[in-house]
């Protein structure tokens, strides 16, 4: 049995120790992220360059990896460095790339709330591709849970929080005032099932080059970052005038970028060791965690729509990794 299954008693609790601590790590770095992003916020705006952001993230990923490797906590391959083993992950930086800026240029053919309810999909074609590229089947069990972990992500983004209802008199906030309208146009709807597509590709990709390769992690890291750091560096030069490199930056702006990075070597470790299912259930419980920290640190409020959705989570997981 594998740690992803729930491990082994007797000598694997160490390990299923650390697996299960891991976990919730990334769990709690994954949730964080939006409320640490909110409160970079200077007058509605976020005051710095994304690009910038998610260029220092790889960057950094990539110096954490080399430190590691270089302090001996993973074992160098004897012998001649395999580089020629790099070249598969030049597609995945790829497709991670074209992901990240799919959701950019989404939102110019819908709204924001019908992007986070649609975009849910993508646990969908993770699992199908899942089954599809790595010969795995799912029980019907497991089939059921995964639409529990899409219907508990539907229902958050439909209404997971909201604004605390102000009692002073006076006219509506800006924000209510600016209510974008449900829509979402034809083309809009064929990115968005191009972005499902090439979410669960990249997950489901790298999973099996990360499996296959008899590499340490941390070397399987460098390789992919590398090509991370490179393509972004380029989008990053071609994205137009705009402030500086490291312009706005706050402390909020820093931890975003330590947690995103700590995070994503995290992922890879849920990618290597677990599977690309297991990330998906990380994901969703981070709602959770997410909806906490919205409400102590930006002051809104859950509603009974996040505990029907924390409810549904819990069945799933339940569902998928408890026993018949």
């Amino acid at each position: 049995m594998s740690v992803e299954d729930g491990g082994v008693p007797g000598l694997a609790r160490p390990r299923q120790a650390r697996w299960t601590l891991m976990l919730f790590l990334s769990t709690a770095m994954y949730g964080a992220h939006a409320p640490f992003l909110a409160l970079c916020h200077v007058d509605g705006r976020v005051p710095f360059r994304p690009s910038s952001a998610v260029l220092l993230t790889e960057l950094t990923k990539l110096l954490l990896c080399a430190f590691s490797l270089l302090m001996g906590w993973q074992t160098w391959p004897q012998g001649t460095a395999p580089w020629r083993q790099a070249a598969p992950f030049a597609l995945s930086a790829l497709l991670y790339g074209a992901n990240n800026n799919l959701v950019i240029y989404l939102q110019r053919y819908m709204d924001p709330s019908t992007y986070q309810v649609l975009s849910n999909l993508k646990i969908g074609s993770t699992a199908l591709l899942y089954c599809l590229c790595l010969g795995r089947r799912l029980s019907a069990r497991q089939g059921l849970a995964l639409l529990l972990l899409m219907a508990a992500g539907a229902c958050y983004a439909s209404g997971g929080f909201q604004e605390p209802v102000s009692t002073l008199p006076g006219p509506p906030s800006a924000a209510g005032s600016r209510a974008m309208p449900l829509h979402i146009t034809p083309l809009g709807l064929l990115l968005l099932l191009l972005y499902c597509l090439i979410s669960g590709l990249s997950s489901v990709y790298t999973e099996l080059i990360m499996k296959r390769q008899r590499l340490p992690l941390a070397l399987q890291n460098l390789f992919l970052y590398t090509f991370g750091v490179i393509l972004n560096l380029g989008l990053y030069a071609g994205s137009g005038p705009g402030p500086g490199f490291l312009e706005g930056f706050s402390g909020w702006a820093v931890l975003v970028v330590l947690n995103q990075a700590v995070n994503g070597l995290l992922m890879s470790a849920v990618m290597k060791h677990g599977s690309s299912i297991t990330r998906l259930f990380v994901v969703s419980c981070s709602l959770v965690v997410n909806a906490v920290l919205s409400a102590v640190l930006l002051q809104l409020q859950l509603t009974a729509v996040f505990f029907l959705a924390t409810l549904l989570i819990g069945l799933a997981v339940c569902l998928y990794y408890g026993s018949p």
